[in-house]
């Protein structure tokens, strides 16, 4: 018997998810992708009412123009979901559908270049539904007005672009406006272009634009209209040219006054100082000195107050400032070389700007010390009882002050016994490195006694906070045993209350009793 063998061979395959590419809004690839649809945008906002009312930029450039339209056609979508960057394609496809861009975009991406086929060449006004992606653009200028350095140029910038493309668009409506009138029909119209002088096609595009700069400027020295319909198209454009008006007077005055906004703050601030010194009749020479640092504040560009401005960001990136600003300074004193980066940072963050301006004295001798002083910018000397004599000058990344913020006992540097190092309890093996440190400086300068170095700081500092947690527990067992009085009081209260009234009843029996036996006696 012959057997027959049969081989069913299965082949797997196996499909892989397609790919799609997504680009997050929130970085430098989308803003860049924003820059490039820009461009397209900017082109269909001008170049397709122009191709539409002079004919020969149209025909005489066809093929340019049908290359760049494809061009200017591309589209691509994204979006955010909870601040995170969605890759998934279906969320993508369902909340794109969602919002209004999408709405924009599907206008736009309608293929009406096809209507060619029908209507021919000439008609380059089939493709005005492209012009409905305009919010891409201005997203753009939303995002670089955030991100740039001279937001106040780039609003004037803007708003001057959105002058010329209305006096732009209404330079090409007039040209057609003469054309459905006909060319030269009378003074208010385009003259005739079979004249040379008005035939070339940027004498036309010279002559439009003048025609509505200075009409939509209000300037009114133009031909006066001569039919009905040149009347009502000239009241329109009075109309719109006063918006135009009204909109320039209100958004230069604004910009105006925002670049200015830092400079009246600043001047308002110097009056408010004149006229309570006034007021408190504080010497001449006195005021002489604080004006003069108000002028030296804001000469030197240090009118800027950095707390006010750092206040509205988040406690990380006001470090991560601080930290770029300062650290670097802080490492440059002695005592601080070796230290861990988190005590560091912490020091960073107690750092506050002082500006002094010349002449002014930071301290003088006898002095108690309770701040350390790192010169950021500029020069400090150290000087004798005349105020004249130099001993040193102190310069960018100089330093003085270290010691009295550590507070060791028997210094004769000045130190405050009631401060403590900001930062510096979290770490106590840099905190007792500090004090070596600071110990050894003040010994080979002959600051330290050892024989009258009085209470030591961190015992007090120990004390204090072991009398705080005891008073705490204190506070809470006392909070405890209110609380159980309380509730107890109110239990028996509540239990005495329904043998009131028998109570009464028995004492008034028992009075009744009383009575009858002294009656029978």
């Amino acid at each position: 018997m012959t057997q027959t063998h049969t081989h069913t061979h299965t082949h797997t395959h196996t499909y892989r998810p397609k790919e799609i590419t997504v680009i997050d809004p929130a970085g430098n690839t989308y803003y860049h992708w924003l820059a490039v649809i820009t461009i397209p945008v900017m082109y269909n906002w001008t170049l397709i009412i122009a191709r539409a009312c002079f004919e020969e930029l149209q025909t005489d450039y066809v093929y340019y123009w049908f290359f760049v339209d494809f061009f200017c056609d591309l589209v691509l979508p994204r979006y955010l979901e909870q601040g995170l960057l969605v890759k998934d394609e279906q969320k993508l496809r369902e909340r794109y559908k969602k919002s209004f861009q999408f709405k924009l975009d599907l206008i736009s991406m309608i293929p009406t270049d096809i209507l060619y086929l029908v209507v021919g060449l000439s008609y380059p006004e089939i493709r005005l539904n492209k012009l409905f992606r305009f919010n891409r653009m201005l997203e753009f200028f939303q995002r670089t007005e955030t991100r740039t350095n001279y937001p106040n140029a780039l609003r004037i910038s803007n708003l001057v672009m959105y002058i010329v493309i209305i006096i732009h668009w209404n330079a090409c409506l007039y040209y057609s406006f003469s054309k459905a009138i006909g060319f030269g029909a009378d003074r208010f119209v385009y003259p005739d272009p079979s004249d040379p002088e008005f035939g070339r096609l940027v004498r036309k595009y010279a002559y439009s634009m003048y025609w509505s700069t200075l009409t939509l400027t209000t300037i009114g020295e133009t031909p006066p209209p001569v039919e009905n319909s040149e009347y009502f198209f000239v009241v329109t454009d009075f109309l719109v040219g006063v918006l135009i008006f009204a909109t320039i007077v209100g958004n230069v005055g604004s910009m105006i006054t925002n670049m200015n906004a830092a400079r009246a703050d600043f001047q308002a601030r110097i009056d408010a100082i004149k006229q309570y010194m006034s007021f408190r009749k504080v010497t001449k020479d006195l005021e002489k000195r604080v004006i003069k640092w108000f002028d030296f504040l804001w000469t030197n560009k240090k009118a800027v107050d950095e707390r006010e401005v750092l206040k509205y960001l988040p406690d990380k990136l006001r470090a991560e400032i601080a930290i770029n600003v300062h650290l670097d300074t802080l490492k440059k004193v002695r005592i601080f070389a070796d230290c861990e980066a988190g005590l560091l940072v912490e020091l960073v963050l107690k750092l506050q700007p002082q500006v002094y301006s010349p002449g002014d004295y930071i301290c003088k001798k006898g002095d108690i010390g309770r701040e350390m002083y790192i010169i950021k910018e500029g020069k400090l000397a150290v000087v004798a009882d005349d105020g004249i004599t130099q001993f040193v000058v102190l310069s960018d990344g100089s330093y003085f002050g270290e010691i009295s913020i550590l507070a060791i006992k028997g210094s004769k540097a000045g130190n405050s016994e009631d401060r403590r190092t900001s930062g510096a309890s979290e770490y106590p093996d840099a905190k007792a490195l500090l004090e070596e440190k600071g110990r050894q400086i003040l010994m080979k300068d002959g600051l330290l006694d050892l024989d009258n170095r009085g209470p030591d700081p961190k015992e007090i500092e120990e004390k204090v906070e072991r009398m705080t947690s005891t008073l705490d527990v204190l506070q809470t067992r006392y909070a405890r045993l209110l609380a159980e009085h309380e509730a107890t009081h109110s239990k028996l209260k509540h239990r005495v209350a329904p043998l009131r009234p028998q109570a009464s009843e028995d004492i008034r029996q028992r009075g009744e009793k009383n009575i009858h036996y002294h009656n029978k006696m």
